[in-house]
């Protein structure tokens, strides 16, 4: 169903309908997943989220940029707070051929003069536009659009300048005989008083709009009592983000620290969906050559490292490694090598292999995934192997190594010795070539009767007597499990 259509249904609805305000294409995608059947684009909240006034120092080409971005990023209607229509009958009617380029359902426009001041700024010493010019301005927006259901919304701010309710019914009979597809009432008073002397004086000849932020506290029952068609809340979502960004911001300031703010904020992983990257994935397996999509295997050692194994998906998907396998290791039974040996079949050309309980920073894999050798592993230039997989290599870490390959000479499982140039961090991948050559190592080693005692260094060291084995340096950014665990109790006391 086109959005002008939703609109217009909402708007002619039997029921009680609420729209929410949006002032990004962000803050409309919320609105939407949240269950709103419409959008408010709110004038005040887009303006505000510019860093105007709200008295028309947006132009309006820099409105229109606004709500493209929010049409596209969204399937229910939009309804735009048009304020006067940005000038006379010419402005408004070109308005709305902009608005219909961009999917925008309809607009409201206030019978005030351009440039216009916001209403509960001052209302009472704002001047009201002519009833004749105002409403040849309706006329001209309904003549000039193409599409039948495209919504014009008349807002009277009669009750908002002090005329009172006779001057307000005089003023919506006009616009309603001059085509406006519902009348939007404006009221600045705490209470609903003059709200319910219009809608009884009118009599529900037309659609009726209203914006119940002065008056909050009146029973949403009362509305549709009264035979309210929509009700608009205009401006929360962006009252609601600014005390949110204020007291994250103090809190930061405060601290210099993030600690005690990434609990209370939203993860990446929701912004990363209402930006819609799950289609972008799913985009990239269609239209990009399926040799570019890389492989993934980690080897889960350690069961209860979810959240680093979590984290260690992401990271991968995020560089276009698409194919992950996950290896549960079952060491009182197989061992880590026999688990690797019996998901062989998953190590196919740019493969990454990966411990599931290490952490290490997204420079890493992003140059690993650039290195063009068999076989890399990576090596912290820092690390003794205490815990883990000393290596020597070729030659130890500089700066004098630049664009020069080191090779793997040995790997062991005693650390603190002399000569040992760095650690295994449990991080490598193969090529196409390097995956046959590892499958054939592993074929080799499972004829050993101690095969369930073999670790990855046993691999490692049987592959060298294969093919080469190339080194990556790093210097630390990387962390095991037990080591992130005692960072995060330090950083907590």
């Amino acid at each position: 169903m086109k959005k002008s259509t939703q609109l217009k249904n909402l708007i002619r609805s039997n029921q009680l309908e609420t729209i929410m305000e949006a002032h990004n294409a962000l803050s409309a995608k919320i609105v939407e997943e949240t269950g709103f059947k419409g959008i408010w684009a709110s004038g005040l909240s887009i303006s505000a989220a510019l860093g105007v006034r709200d008295n028309n120092e947006a132009s309006w080409t820099q409105i229109l940029e606004v709500l493209e971005f929010m049409s596209d990023a969204t399937t229910i209607p939009i309804l735009l707070d048009g304020d006067t229509g940005y000038g006379n009958f010419n402005n408004a009617r070109r308005l709305v051929q902009k608005l219909e380029q961009r999917d925008i359902a309809g607009v409201c426009i206030e019978d005030k003069l351009f440039p216009k001041t916001n209403s509960f700024i001052r209302g009472e010493v704002q001047q009201l536009a002519d009833i004749e010019e105002f409403s040849g301005k309706i006329k001209a927006m309904k003549d000039v659009q193409k599409d039948d259901d495209f919504v014009v919304v008349s807002r009277v701010e009669a009750l908002i300048a002090g005329w009172g309710v006779k001057e307000a019914l005089k003023r919506a009979e006009a616009y309603r005989q001059a085509g406006a597809d519902a009348i939007l009432i404006h009221s600045k008073q705490s209470d609903s008083n003059e709200i319910e002397a219009f809608m009884k004086e009118w009599g529900n000849r037309h659609p009726v709009v209203i914006v119940p932020t002065k008056y909050y506290k009146t029973p949403t029952s009362l509305f549709q009592e009264l035979g309210v068609s929509l009700v608009i809340w205009a401006n929360h979502n962006l009252r609601a983000s600014i005390k949110a960004m204020k007291e994250t911001s103090g809190k930061i300031y405060q601290d210099q620290s993030l600690l005690h703010v990434e609990q209370t904020v939203s993860p990446l992983e929701e912004v990363f969906h209402l930006q819609n990257e799950e289609e972008l994935g799913h985009a990239e397996t269609l239209y990009l050559p399926q040799s570019s999509n890389k492989n993934g295997t980690i080897l889960v050692r350690k069961p209860e490292a979810l959240a680093i194994q979590a984290e260690q998906l992401e990271q991968l998907k995020a560089n276009g490694v698409n194919n992950i396998v996950t290896i549960p290791v079952q060491e009182s039974i197989t061992g880590e090598l026999v688990s690797l040996y019996q998901h062989r079949d998953k190590l196919g050309g740019d493969t990454i292999i990966s411990y599931n309980d290490i952490f290490y920073k997204p420079y890493i894999l992003k140059e690993l995934l650039q290195d063009k050798n068999d076989i890399t592993i990576v090596v912290d230039a820092d690390g003794r192997g205490a815990n883990g997989n000393p290596v020597i290599t070729s030659e130890a870490h500089s700066k004098l190594l630049f664009n020069k390959t080191v090779n793997l000479q040995s790997m062991t499982t005693i650390g603190n010795q002399a000569n040992v140039h760095g650690e295994f961090i449990g991080l490598w991948k193969v090529s196409e070539k390097g995956a046959a050559i590892i499958n054939k190592a592993l074929e080799d080693l499972m004829n050993s009767d101690r095969k369930s005692e073999l670790t990855l260094a046993d691999l490692l060291n049987r592959t060298l007597a294969l093919h080469p084995v190339a080194v990556h340096y790093i210097k630390s950014s990387w962390l095991d499990r037990e080591t992130y665990e005692k960072v995060q109790e330090a950083g907590d006391n």
